[in-house]
């Protein structure tokens, strides 16, 4: 069985789409469908628009909450079919009806959003038609949300192809019908990207392909379901990381040569909100537990990844108190560096690589958050400018180790 597609209104060409990706949302989806409508009809009241859901074939009634929900907008339910999981399948699905329908501009929303206005539609939806082609968000978020953005994709990202994008994976996003074409022709798709590598692959790939990239002011906090980063890692860690370095070796003729980083346009203004987003806790002490405990299952590998005067300076801080646990950025930002070649050296298994760097990740958090405990959310952004330079400066050190060690494997293939 194919892809299940339900168009009660015949929806043909339109201009705009609002896209809201699910799985198991029943709960949820009825309150971003109902917002987009009211933004699709208050700021596109010219266009001819329509909204869908690109569903995981959920069985807790998501597809009937989504349609039954009164909308001044028809509705499209889009689901894979039975058995294929993924938010990236979702919006392969998207893409693909975005083409069918030749829709000029795309809003994407995430499911289990409570914060969301109908001006969020406008200020995602109005870049495309002003002639951008991806449209990430800027909005407030606790400085403990969002750590895998904070600590890997935004640092990685800015470091390696240029231009500052502060919330890559955000989940929210505009992209035109002409980069919905440009995703479907892209060579890299494998099951991460059909996962949880999407919003990275997509970002990467719209900055990568030289389209015009721009942030777009949200205008109130991201507020979703919060997740603790000491433990709700699950898949998407590794989905987002692997997607990520699988991408650096695609594109490593682009970063090699990006030698600064640059703002991105952004659209809007910012609208002096109230810093008050969904309050996120940490749980230190498993973050501490993680880190020491990882030299005993990981050790090997740990040095075979991590150079010696790197690890001599990661050794030193196994015996820190959780309180006082804390090292600097150069040093996270090499240790982020070696993973990443050793993903590429191919000679660990690349799921191994990625679990074995989950303590590492944890110790960074719990540094940051040591660091961090009397900041605002204003003074934690400056410090994570500041972090983000360091990533800048060392980054002929990855440049430099990713080349001896691409000699070294030319050396065994050619024997």
């Amino acid at each position: 069985m194919g892809v299940i597609v339900e168009n009660p209104d015949h929806v043909g060409n339109v201009d705009i789409v609002v896209g809201i990706p699910s799985y198991n949302e029943a709960d949820s989806i009825s309150f971003p469908t109902d917002v987009a409508s009211r933004g699709l009809v208050d700021y596109f009241p010219n266009k001819k628009a329509v909204i869908i859901n690109v569903d995981n074939n959920s069985q807790d009634g998501t597809r009937d909450t989504f349609m039954n929900t009164p909308t001044k907008v028809p509705k499209i339910y889009i689901s894979t079919p039975e058995g294929v999981k993924g938010k990236g399948n979702n919006f392969k699905n998207l893409f693909e009806a975005v083409v069918e329908l030749n829709a000029k501009a795309v809003v994407v929303v995430d499911a289990d959003l409570k914060s969301i206005t109908p001006q969020w539609i406008q200020y995602l939806g109005e870049p495309i038609f002003a002639g951008f082609n991806y449209v990430t968000p800027i909005y407030v978020r606790h400085k403990y949300d969002g750590s895998i953005t904070n600590h890997i994709a935004y640092p990685l990202l800015r470091t390696l192809f240029g231009l500052r994008v502060r919330q890559p994976i955000g989940g929210d996003f505009g992209f035109s019908g002409r980069m919905a074409r440009a995703f479907l022709a892209e060579k890299l798709w494998n099951d991460n990207v059909g996962n949880f590598g999407i919003d990275i692959w997509m970002t990467t790939v719209a900055i990568a392909r030289r389209f015009r990239v721009c942030q777009t002011f949200l205008g109130s906090p991201k507020s979703h379901r919060a997740k603790d980063p000491s433990k709700d890692l699950g898949p998407m860690f590794t989905q987002v990381v692997m997607t990520i370095f699988d991408l650096m070796v695609d594109f490593e003729y682009l970063w090699k040569d990006t030698t600064e980083s640059w703002p991105s346009s952004i659209f809007g203004f910012g609208l002096g909100v109230e810093e008050k987003p969904p309050s996120v806790s940490v749980n230190t002490e498993a973050l501490h537990k993680s880190f020491t405990s990882g030299f005993e299952r990981y050790g090997t590998i740990w040095k075979k990844i991590v150079p010696q005067p790197e690890f001599i300076e990661i050794y030193k801080l196994k015996k820190t108190p959780r309180n006082k646990f804390y090292y600097p950025s150069d040093l996270w930002a090499r240790i982020l560096f070696s993973f990443a070649i050793a993903y590429r050296n191919g000679e660990i298994p690349p799921e191994r690589v990625i679990e074995s760097m989950i303590p590492f990740y944890h110790s960074r958090i719990l540094s940051f958050v040591n660091k961090t405990k009397q900041m605002d959310i204003k003074e934690c952004e400056e410090y994570f400018e500041g972090i983000n330079r360091v990533f800048e400066d060392e980054k002929y050190y990855l440049i430099k180790r990713w080349d001896e060690a691409q000699k070294k494997l030319g050396h065994k293939l050619f024997k």
